[in-house]
């Protein structure tokens, strides 16, 4: 296979998988998504090569690999290219999609509980138009590709909770539906202004590429200059905050994060998986590709509130863990707090904070999966969430319980886990900015490994510690499955834990060049260097 065009298979074959569980038996749908989703992971382990060697990191920012562009529609005044690339921020989050996406559908072999007769081909098909969907996102370097594929993951994933869910489906579905579509109004609104502004810079047509928005001098000197305005307000600034509500509504960050917790206990367990796991971490991603190289000046402008709503999610997500009872919505409140780290990382705008943060996105994009496919095993046993209720698993589940208890300390952040690294590389990044404010910040923020630490160690000891419980005595330990699936999530999270250069490796060279090539210079002009 031309390596050129790698990239565009990787996006697409899960679509073409889509169309082949359309018109496969029923009885076939399951098999086929799982040797698609595995496919695309294998193939999505080719790309490895310029990003392990270094060499996808030479030249400035902007730099891609396995970069396509392609004229799509140019057709009154609107030039729009198929344009799709990786570099270090979006390869580790297409490695991360492939392989979440792989056991989660994996962890879509027993859904009995489910209601099967809904139609096992639907779930699959959306399933995998769910994956290209995520994939296109992460790669799209065209604004409007971005948000087309955006949109296109926002459909299936309605579905998905509306019609598989638990409950109170249709309203988490519809909950989720809304939150997400107001943001993708704003991001629209956005992405319209920013074309034309752009053509407005360089006296002619405008563009819908995102790395032109950051390199480009002439269109970074009509964004940020005090004259551009939008509805009169500066337009950068305006820019900013409306991209930033609409990626922050899928972090989620506090207020706009009332839709995730009803989301995750009403989905089915893989799609939990995947919520938590990859469609989160779109938000984050938003932040790196197209709020910070793109808008510097206002996003230095804007910090203070943006740390300030990154602790507020940290301490927030925390207390909400100790109050719950259902152990699903406990760990999506986790989600909440754990993601506050990357929005209090990126806020600071530092290496040490980009890199905690981007590390986080990952960490997280493999400890939460873990944990709700650890919630989903016991509920398939069950029949229910209540913390209350259990106890003593560990003594009748032993293989379950140690690998639960690797997984919950890896959400923790024990050190010579995963979920350490990106934590405390936010947390000194943070006592280390330049700004006045910092500092306190990162104390208050630490205050939440306190409380995670308090939230996780009790949860542990009402379900897996304590006397073995009669109505739990016979409950069967993880099968080959459900350990073949939970293996590489805690295999990894034990590797970026003890040996995190390795995933540092992967993207610090795009973040150092952000840095230097976009992001300094604001900060330099910000601070009198």
């Amino acid at each position: 296979m031309d390596l050129t065009s790698l990239l565009n298979w990787i996006i697409f074959l899960p679509l073409i998988g889509a169309v082949v569980v359309l018109f496969a038996p029923a009885q076939m749908a399951r098999s086929i998504t799982w040797l698609f989703t595995f496919g695309v992971f294998l193939l999505s382990c080719a790309l490895f090569g310029p990003f392990w060697d270094g060499s996808a990191f030479k030249g400035e920012y902007g730099v891609m690999q396995y970069e396509t562009i392609v004229k799509w529609i140019d057709v009154g005044g609107f030039h729009i290219n198929y344009h799709v690339g990786l570099d270090g921020i979006s390869f580790p989050l297409i490695i991360l999609t492939t392989l979440i996406t792989w056991l989660s559908a994996w962890a879509s072999w027993n859904f009995d509980h489910w209601n099967v007769n809904r139609g096992p081909k639907g779930f699959f098909a959306l399933f995998l138009l769910l994956e290209t969907g995520v994939l296109g996102t992460f790669a799209a370097l065209d604004f409007f590709l971005f948000y087309i594929f955006w949109e296109v993951m926002l459909l299936p994933m309605y579905f998905l909770i509306g019609v598989w869910g638990g409950p109170r489906k249709e309203y988490a579905a519809i909950k989720f539906f809304i939150y997400t579509l107001a943001g993708s109004v704003l991001m629209l609104v956005a992405l319209l202004a920013m074309y034309y502004t752009s053509g407005d810079a360089v006296g002619g047509d405008g563009t819908f590429n995102l790395i032109d928005y950051a390199t480009k001098p002439a269109i970074i000197q009509m964004f940020n200059d005090e004259a551009t305005r939008f509805l009169g307000w500066n337009f950068g600034q305006a820019m900013f905050v409306m991209l930033f509500i609409a990626f922050m509504i899928k972090v989620p960050v506090f207020p706009f994060h009332t839709w995730l917790p009803d989301a995750h206990v009403e989905a089915p367990t893989p799609i939990s998986m995947i919520l938590a796991g990859i469609l989160l971490k779109l938000g984050a991603y938003g932040f790196f590709r197209v709020c910070y190289p793109i808008f510097p000046e206002a996003a230095q402008s804007l910090a203070y509130g943006v740390a300030l709503l990154g602790v507020i999610n940290i301490i927030y997500g925390a207390f909400c863990c100790l109050a719950q009872t259902d152990f699903k919505r406990l760990v999506a409140y986790s989600s909440i707090s754990h993601m506050g780290y990357v929005v209090l990382g990126i806020a600071i705008m530092t290496s040490t904070g980009f890199q905690g943060a981007m590390f986080q996105v990952l960490a997280h994009g493999i400890s939460s999966p873990m944990c709700f496919f650890l919630v989903g095993v016991i509920y398939d046993r069950a029949h229910h969430r209540d913390l209350n209720r259990f106890g003593g698993l560990w003594l009748a589940m032993p293989r379950y319980g140690s690998l639960a208890t690797l997984g919950f300390f890896a959400s923790l952040g024990l050190p010579s886990l995963c979920g350490f690294i990106g934590e405390i590389w936010v947390l000194l990044g943070t006592f280390n900015a330049p700004f006045p404010w910092a500092k306190p910040m990162a104390v208050v923020a630490a205050f939440g490994v306190v409380l995670t630490a308090a939230y996780i160690l009790w949860m542990i000891q009402r379900v897996y510690l304590g006397k073995k419980k009669e109505e739990y005595a016979e409950f069967p330990d993880a099968d080959a499955r459900e350990t073949a699936i939970l293996i590489p999530m805690a295999a990894l999270a034990i590797f970026m834990g003890i040996l995190p250069s390795y995933t540092f490796r992967l993207m610090n060279g795009t973040i150092d060049r952000m840095l230097n090539d976009v992001i300094g210079p604001a900060m330099a002009v910000a601070f009198g260097g």
